[in-house]
C-alpha cells in the first residue's frame, strides 16, 4: 500500500513570462515500509517534490494523499496536525537548539504540540540511534555526526509513519553519513518505518530500496534495489553532454567509494 502518493501534481512558481515549472505532472507513490531515494541534478525538482508530498507547499495541480488523506481538502490547522502526527522531518542543518540537551532537543516536538514529552520515548528514540548516553549533552558537546543522529531521534519521537529527509548526510564526513544512513537502514529493515530522502550522493542512495530520478521536474525513470555504480551510472546518462568515458569513470569512482565504507 502507497502510503504516500502523487498523483499528476504540478508545482508552478511565479506567473506569466517568468513562471518556472518545477513539477510538471508527477505520478508516483511510495509503499508503506520502504525506503525510496529521490535524485537529480540542481534545478530537477527532487525538494520541491519532498516539499509537495510532506505537505509543506501546495501543489499547484494534482493531488498529494498522505496515510489515506488527501492533503488538498485539509485547511492549514489540520494539515499542520496531520505533519506533527504523522510526519518526521530530517534536514542537512541540524537545527538543534544549542541551549538545550540532547534529550531536550528530541521531547521539542511534543512540546510545541502541547504535550509534556514523555521521558521513555524520548530514551527510546536516543536509544535507536545509539546515544542514550549523550542525553544529558548539548549540541557543542557532539560531533557533526552525533548531532544528525539526536535529529533523527527528534524526528523519531513522535512516531510518524513517514520520514522525510533533505540531503541527511550532506554535512558529514565518511564514516558519520555510514553510521547515519545504517540507522536509517535499520529503521526500514527492523521497524518497517517508511523513508523518503532526497541526496545528490550515489552511495547514500545505495542504501535505499528504490531509487527515483528527476530531470526537469519529471520523472526521468527508476531504480529498483541500487548500488553505487549503477546509480552514478543512471545519473550522468541523464546529462547527454556527459560523454560515456566519463560516465563510466564516475560509476567506477562510486564503486570505489562505496566499498571503503
Amino acid at each position: 500500500m502507497d502510503i504516500v502518493r502523487l498523483t499528476a501534481v504540478s508545482k508552478t512558481h511565479g506567473t506569466g513570462s517568468g513562471a518556472v515549472t518545477a513539477l510538471d505532472k508527477v505520478t508516483l507513490g511510495f509503499p508503506e515500509g520502504s525506503f525510496t531515494a529521490v535524485m537529480g541534478a540542481s534545478g530537477s525538482g527532487k525538494s520541491t517534490l519532498l516539499q509537495c508530498a510532506a505537505g509543506l507547499e501546495r501543489p499547484t495541480a494534482g493531488t498529494v494523499s498522505v496515510a489515506g488523506t488527501d492533503l488538498s481538502r485539509l485547511r492549514e490547522s489540520a494539515l499542520t496536525r496531520l505533519r506533527r502526527e504523522t510526519i518526521g522531518f530530517i534536514f542537512q542543518a541540524y537545527n538543534l537548539l544549542p541551549a538545550l540537551t540532547a534529550e531536550q532537543n528530541v521531547g521539542m516536538p511534543l512540546r510545541l504540540a502541547g504535550h509534556r514529552p514523555d521521558p521513555h520515548a524520548v530514551r527510546a528514540a536516543l536509544d535507536a540511534v545509539g546515544l542514550a548516553d549523550r542525553a544529558r549533552h548539548r549540541p557543542a558537546e557532539l560531533s557533526g555526526g552525533q548531532q544528525q543522529r539526536v535529529a533523527i531521534a527528534r524526528a523519531l519521537v513522535a512516531a510518524p509513519r513517514v520520514l522525510f529527509a533533505d540531503e541527511p548526510t550532506g554535512a558529514l564526513d565518511s564514516a558519520s553519513s555510514r553510521t547515519v544512513l545504517g540507522i536509517l537502514r535499520t529503521l526500514v529493515t527492523g521497524h518497517g518505518q517508511t523513508i523518503i530522502m532526497v541526496t545528490h550522493d550515489p552511495v547514500a542512495a545505495a542504501h535505499a530500496d528504490r531509487v527515483v530520478f528527476l530531470a526537469d521536474g519529471r520523472v526521468a525513470g527508476t531504480l529498483d534495489h541500487p548500488d553505487a555504480s549503477t546509480v552514478a551510472a543512471h545519473l550522468t546518462a541523464l546529462d547527454p553532454a556527459t560523454p560515456p568515458s566519463a560516465q563510466a569513470g564516475g560509476a567506477a569512482a562510486f564503486a570505489k567509494k562505496e566499498a571503503s565504507c
